[in-house]
């Protein structure tokens, strides 16, 4: 295998510094969405962790939700007690994350992001999230992922 791009390399370094047992995973062709992960890695879509970042009042929030549903944006931002959350363009996401959309890692950003992980991810033993780059990802868990990000557990859909 290839070296890593140098964003999933800075990831998998943060894994190691964060004492995380997963490995960096570089797949053959595209994992830009939770279905092409899914299928790469022959899981069920739930099992995918998107990371989609949103802004509130200015300020990014990563919200890590399994690829099987939407995050409900009125929803979320009541259970957050914020105004409101809106999708955050791919200018502010590469700022906020220091990498692209279709790659967004929930770790290995240039600071660390508020973050939500959507409780479904506990419904899955083993969780794939992105790992800086389109094609690459790597394993973890449900409370992994909550320790790795300082996030916090909720539903992101309407009705838990």
């Amino acid at each position: 295998m290839s070296e890593l791009p140098a964003r999933s390399r800075l990831v998998a370094d943060a894994l190691a510094a964060a004492g995380a047992p997963g490995a960096v995973r570089e797949l053959p062709g595209s994992a830009r969405t939770a279905a092409e992960a899914a299928a790469a890695l022959g899981c069920d879509i739930g099992a995918i962790a998107n990371s989609l970042v949103f802004h509130a009042d200015g300020t990014p929030v990563l919200v890590m939700t399994s690829g099987s549903h939407r995050v409900d944006t009125t929803a979320l931002a009541a259970r957050l007690g914020l105004p409101a959350l809106h999708r955050a363009t791919p200018e502010q996401v590469r700022a906020a994350t220091g990498q692209a959309i279709g790659g967004v890692a929930p770790i290995g950003h240039p600071t660390p992001l508020r973050t939500v992980v959507d409780t479904a991810l506990a419904d899955h033993p083993r969780v794939w999230a992105a790992a800086g780059h389109p094609r690459t990802v790597f394993p973890t868990t449900y409370e992994e992922l909550l320790r790795l990000t300082g996030g916090t557990a909720h539903p992101v859909t309407a009705t838990p």
